[in-house]
């Protein structure tokens, strides 16, 4: 099997364990609250939690793995989130479970970014939609059996077994890993920046809890202020830090690349509609239709249903259009199903609800597929560790952002009252209106940007002289 379909599949085990936890996680959080005699607003600390671990600690995750190896690392990685599904699956309450969800995000950190960098290290750039493809359709199908494997297990079992069903898959994939991972490191080596990991570090754990509190009553407003901005000191120091260092832990220079930087910052504000939107659905389902875990799980899966049927669309539509009619295309279809849901009632047939929510998880696949490939259109190799590094930091800020912008709305429009069907107008409206925002930083790519990946030039532009003939030939193979 070649690598562009082995290593993808390697690392989906992993990914497919995260996307299990994280999707079993929303559909039993309702329950979980009413075990722990919690608020499910107040309970998103279990989510975000491990959202906070990942950006916190994925800095280090580029450095860890040039400097011991992909492969050590990886397995790391997966030992450190199989052992923490087991302690939050022995969680009697709401402290200990974030602190195992803190353990299972220091896991998570390294997975996710290593798995991608040894792909980004080893297949072609014309091959990669192609093998990120094979990476998330086995993933994918975490959310696809999260949600109603979650409500089961949550309705006719225990919610504890939502954590300890990693267990087997956590074995598998590190067997996996020992046997086939390519042991990839790099051939320079470098000191670990510590006190840039520092200010990262402390800068984002500072905002983010911040952020995160905002609305909860958990701290009061002053120290919810003095958060953020001792957060966004810390940042601001790093960043003074970076122009001084040119081995500063995280490159700020690759913002220098028009795609990179459309990619990630795009994709951030993109990513926060699609952070709320797995919190606000369940508990739309569950609390304000009065549906059990189970039947809220057989109707928030189809989003990943579709997402599933999109990554075999991905390649031929982007090399059809090209990446930036796509994602400027594709950002108004995906707002709008984005905020479609607002106008569920109890009533709506379910056929109705599934027919949009699986069009939802198509389009909004769709887009992801195409942010992930087009950030390392041009960043050279030697940057590759530090460029995954950066962009995972990015992606779980703003999915940790956008569990708190749906939460806060969500408890803006309840009021403190207890939860109706009409209260979650205004958080769809407003995850909505930002992910439709993600379309400013999509519009200033240039129209031949990531035609390498896609294979678009070759479609639609005349080569010129013998050196274009040359690539073209080469991208059609």
């Amino acid at each position: 099997m070649p690598d562009r379909i082995l290593l993808p599949l390697i690392v989906a085990c992993a990914l497919f364990m995260e996307n299990l936890d994280s999707t079993v996680l929303s559909t039993a959080l309702p329950t979980i609250a009413a075990d722990f005699g919690e608020s499910p607003i107040r309970l998103k600390l279990a989510l975000t939690s491990y959202l906070l671990a990942l950006a916190v600690f994925l800095p280090a995750s580029g450095w860890l793995a040039d400097r011991f190896g992909v492969r050590t690392i990886f397995r790391l990685a997966i030992i450190i989130f199989t052992l923490s599904s087991v302690y939050c699956g022995l969680s009697d309450s709401v402290g200990e479970i974030v602190v195992g969800r803190v353990a299972q995000g220091i896991g998570g950190s390294m997975m996710v970014p290593v798995g991608r960098l040894v792909i980004l290290r080893s297949v072609k750039k014309s091959e990669l939609v192609g093998a990120m493809a094979w990476l998330t359709i086995p993933a994918l199908i975490g959310p696809v059996m999260g949600p109603p494997v979650g409500g089961f297990l949550t309705t006719y079992a225990d919610w504890r077994w939502v954590f300890w069903i990693n267990v087997p898959i956590g074995v598998l994939g590190l067997v996996l890993a020992t046997i086939f991972f390519p042991d990839i490191r790099s051939e320079t080596r470098e000191r670990f920046d510590i006190r840039g990991f520092l200010l990262v570090g402390l800068g984002l754990a500072t905002f983010v809890t911040g952020s995160t509190s905002l609305g909860l009553g958990v701290l009061s407003p002053a120290a919810v202020a003095g958060l953020l901005a001792v957060g966004a000191a810390l940042l601001a120091a790093y960043y003074w830090y970076y122009r001084r260092n040119a081995r500063a832990i995280l490159d700020l220079g690759l913002f220098r690349f028009a795609t990179f930087r459309a990619a990630v910052l795009g994709g951030s504000v993109f990513r926060l509609a699609a952070g709320a939107t797995p919190f606000l659905l369940p508990l739309m389902l569950q609390v304000a239709f009065g549906m059990t875990p189970f039947e809220s799980g057989l109707i928030t899966f189809v989003s990943a249903a579709g997402a599933i049927a999109m990554k075999f669309a991905a390649g031929p539509i982007l090399k059809r259009f090209g990446f930036r009619t796509v994602l400027l295309t594709n950002i108004g279809i995906t707002a709008t199903f984005t905020a479609i849901p607002a106008t569920f009632t109890p009533v709506t047939p379910i056929a109705v609800m599934v027919a949009i929510l699986l069009a939802a998880g198509f389009f909004r696949s769709l887009q992801f597929t195409a942010v992930n490939a087009i950030a390392y259109d041009e960043v050279e190799p030697s940057r590759m560790s530090k460029a995954t590094a950066m962009s995972s930091v990015f992606q779980q800020l703003s999915l940790s952002v956008g569990i708190s912008i749906g939460a806060i709305a969500l408890e803006l429009s309840v009021g403190g009252d207890e939860i109706s069907t009409g209260d979650f107008l205004l958080p769809y409206l407003v995850v909505a209106v930002l992910c439709a925002s993600s379309f400013f930083f999509f519009a200033r790519l240039p129209p031949h940007a990531g035609h390498e990946i896609s294979g678009h030039r070759a479609r639609d532009v005349a080569p010129r002289d013998a050196a274009d003939v040359a690539v073209q030939q080469g991208l059609e193979r």
